[in-house]
């Protein structure tokens, strides 16, 4: 990701994560890199989006998607890591095959 950037915005509840992405992706030539799920964030269940991208993209990306998460529920955190370590790059591209998986496994329940 040389040059890249690492844009997070954690909220409470599925819709809160899907009006924060899509804004973000709307916004700006981003990546979904990735989505976790925590359960007992501030008594709730969280969700992590993780987008990737050049860092000016992802900076503004992360403004979009926090404004429109605001609007729908909660905003726990927000980051953005411009020009991540090289270590990172192991866990963006975990975060991509966990996609991927998703994907696949969401196309397989489609098709049934």
């Amino acid at each position: 990701m040389a040059g890249g950037a690492l844009g997070l915005i954690e909220v409470v509840g599925m819709t809160t994560a899907v009006a924060a992405l899509d804004a973000a992706c709307k916004n700006a030539d981003v990546k979904l890199a990735g989505c976790e799920k925590v359960i007992g964030v501030d008594k709730a269940i969280s969700i992590t989006i993780e987008i990737v991208g050049q860092v000016a993209a992802v900076q503004s990306s992360v403004e979009a998607g926090v404004i429109a998460a605001k609007k729908v529920g909660k905003v726990i955190a927000t980051h953005v890591i411009p020009r991540p370590h090289e270590d990172l790059d192991r866990i963006i591209m975990e975060f991509d095959k966990k996609y991927e998986e998703m994907l696949s496994k969401n196309e397989i329940e489609e098709e049934k």
